[in-house]
C-alpha cells in the first residue's frame, strides 16, 4: 500500500473512475461526496493526500483547503483539484487558494499518478523534518511563515535569449525576485553557475532530452537539489510532464507558458522552501545546541566524550600518542563572591576565548563543568602536551582579566593535568586503553597540580615515568 488519498467528488461516475484509478496503483482509497462532515473523516482516515472536485454539492475546492486551513488539529495535507476542460481561470483561482496542484477533465491517468507521486513525495520529505511552531507572536516573531528576506535567485533556462527576455519582462510586473537568462548549448553547463533558489526550465520538444536530463542532475547536486525547479513543457505534452515530475521536477506548467501561473507556482515552491530551509536550519541549531555550551560558545561534556573515544580510535590507527588535559580555574568562587556572578561568567567566557587562542585547529577544547575545562590534543607525546599546557597555563596568568561589570584587572590562574594516552605511552603500556580510565588519570594530575600550590601543569605520574 502507497498511502491513503481521499476521494472527494459529487459525480458517482467521476468518483468510481478516481478509485478504480487509484486502487490500481495501489492506493487505498477513501470516498465522499461532499463537504459536510469531512473534516471528523480526515482525522479518522488520516489521508496523505487529497484529490477533490473543483465544484462540490455543499461547497467547492477552495473551500476545503480554508477548511483544513483553520483545522490547526489536522496536517498539512496536499490537495490536487479536477476542473474543467480548459477552464484556466479556475486553475489560477485554485492556485490562488493554495490548493497545491490542478488538474483538469478528462483526466489523464498517467499525469494523474506522476502529480500524486510528486506531491508525496514531497510530503515525505517533510514528514521526516521535526516540525517548528511558527505561529505568529510565538516568542517574539512576529511572521506566520517563514520567507525570503531578500529577492530570491530565479534562472529562466529557454531554448533562445528572446524567449528568455519575454518570459522575464511578463513575470517582472507579478512578483520582485531576481531573474537571469540561461540559454546555453550544453545544459549542464548551467551548474557551474553559482545556485539558485529556483530554476524554471523550457523542456522543448528535442529528441536529445538535454534538458529533462538537467532536472535529475540538478537535484542530484548537493549545491542545487534544495532549489525549486519548475518544468515549462512546450509544447504541451502530458508524458513529458509526467516525466519531468518523475526527474525531479517540484512542479510543471504541462500546458506551456503562462506568467500567472508561473508566478503563483514560483510562490508556493519558494515559500515551501523557505519553510524546509528554516526547519533544516533548526535541526543544525538544536544538534549544535545539543553539544554546545551555550555561555562560552565552547563543546560540551556532551560531545567532548566521544571526541576522546574517536581519537583513541585514530590513535590505535596511526600509532601517533595523544593528550587529555583538564584545566580547573584557581579560586574561581572568590571571583563570584568578590565580583558577582556575571562578572564570573564574563571571566570563563574570556578564558574561553583565550583557550582557544592558544590551540590548534585540530585541537578540541570543551567546558564540561562549571570552571572546569577538557582539553585533547591528537598526534602528540608526552613533552610537546606539558609544553603546550604550559603555553595555555601562561596564556591565562599572563595578564588580568578586564571584563564587562568588574572596574579593575581581575588576576586569573588556572592548573591543569595531563595525561598522554596512545602506543608508547605509559597509558598505553598498562591498558589504559579507554575514555573513562585517561579522563580519571588527567584528574589525578590535576589534583596533584592544586595540591602543589596552582596555577602549575602536572604530568600524570605513570605517564611521566
Amino acid at each position: 500500500m502507497q498511502g491513503t488519498v481521499l476521494i472527494v467528488e459529487g459525480i458517482p461516475t467521476n468518483r468510481i473512475m478516481l478509485r478504480v484509478q487509484l486502487s490500481a496503483a495501489y492506493y487505498h482509497v477513501v470516498q465522499t461526496d461532499r463537504l459536510d462532515g469531512i473534516l471528523s473523516l480526515i482525522r479518522q482516515t488520516q489521508p496523505d493526500l487529497i484529490v477533490t472536485a473543483m465544484s462540490l454539492p455543499d461547497g467547492n475546492a477552495l473551500s476545503l483547503r480554508e477548511m483544513l486551513k483553520g483545522a490547526n488539529s489536522l496536517p498539512d495535507i496536499p490537495i490536487v483539484a479536477i476542473t474543467a476542460e480548459n477552464d484556466r481561470g479556475a486553475r489560477i483561482a485554485a492556485l490562488e487558494a493554495g490548493i497545491n496542484d490542478v488538474l483538469s477533465h478528462p483526466l489523464d491517468d498517467l499525469m494523474l499518478q506522476a502529480r500524486i507521486r510528486n506531491l508525496l513525495r514531497v510530503k515525505s520529505g517533510d514528514d521526516d523534518l521535526p516540525n517548528t511552531d511558527t505561529r505568529p507572536g510565538l516568542f517574539g516573531f512576529g511572521e506566520s511563515h517563514a520567507s525570503f528576506s531578500s529577492p530570491a535567485r530565479i534562472v529562466l533556462m529557454t531554448r533562445d535569449v528572446s524567449r528568455g527576455q519575454s518570459w522575464k519582462a511578463k513575470l517582472k510586473d507579478l512578483f520582485g525576485h531576481t531573474t537571469t537568462i540561461a540559454t546555453e548549448t550544453d545544459p549542464h553547463s548551467l551548474l557551474a553557475r553559482p545556485a539558485a533558489d529556483a530554476y524554471v526550465i523550457e523542456t522543448p520538444d528535442e529528441p536529445q532530452r538535454t534538458h529533462q536530463s538537467l532536472l535529475a542532475e540538478l537535484k542530484a547536486r548537493s549545491a542545487t537539489r534544495n532549489a525549486a525547479l519548475i518544468a515549462v513543457v512546450d509544447p504541451a505534452s502530458s508524458d513529458k510532464a509526467a516525466d519531468a515530475l518523475d526527474r525531479g521536477a517540484n512542479d510543471v506548467l504541462q500546458d506551456g507558458f503562462c506568467a500567472r501561473e508561473l508566478a503563483l507556482r514560483l510562490k508556493a515552491q519558494l515559500q515551501h522552501k523557505a519553510n524546509t530551509d528554516n526547519r533544516r536550519a533548526s535541526v543544525r541549531d538544536s544538534l549544535r545546541a545539543a553539544v554546545t555550551d551555550p555561555m562560552t560558545g565552547l563543546y560540551n561534556r556532551r560531545y567532548a566524550l566521544p571526541h576522546l573515544s574517536r581519537t583513541m580510535s585514530e590513535s590505535l590507527e596511526s600509532g601517533e600518542q595523544f593528550a587529555v588535559m583538564l584545566a580547573d580555574l584557581d579560586h574561581f568562587k572568590n571571583i563570584n563572591d568578590t565580583y558577582g556572578h556575571p562578572v564570573g561568567d564574563a571571566v570563563l567566557v574570556e578564558v574561553a576565548a583565550r583557550l582557544r587562542k592558544r590551540l590548534r585547529s585540530s585541537d578540541m577544547v570543551a567546558r564540561i563543568g562549571g570552571e572546569e575545562f577538557m582539553i585533547i590534543v591528537p598526534n602528540t607525546n608526552q613533552c610537546q602536551a606539558v609544553s603546550a599546557a604550559d603555553r595555555l597555563c601562561r596564556q591565562i596568568n599572563s595578564r588580568p582579566f578586564w571584563v564587562p561589570g568588574a572596574s579593575c584587572g581581575i588576576p586569573v590562574t588556572i592548573s591543569i593535568g595531563v595525561a598522554v594516552g596512545g602506543c608508547g605511552s605509559e597509558a598505553g603500556q598498562n591498558h589504559v586503553n579507554t575514555a573513562e580510565s585517561l579522563i580519571k588519570c588527567a584528574d589525578r594530575a590535576l589534583y596533584e597540580a592544586k595540591d602543589a600550590g596552582r596555577n602549575k601543569v602536572t604530568l600524570h605520574r605513570q605517564s611521566a615515568a
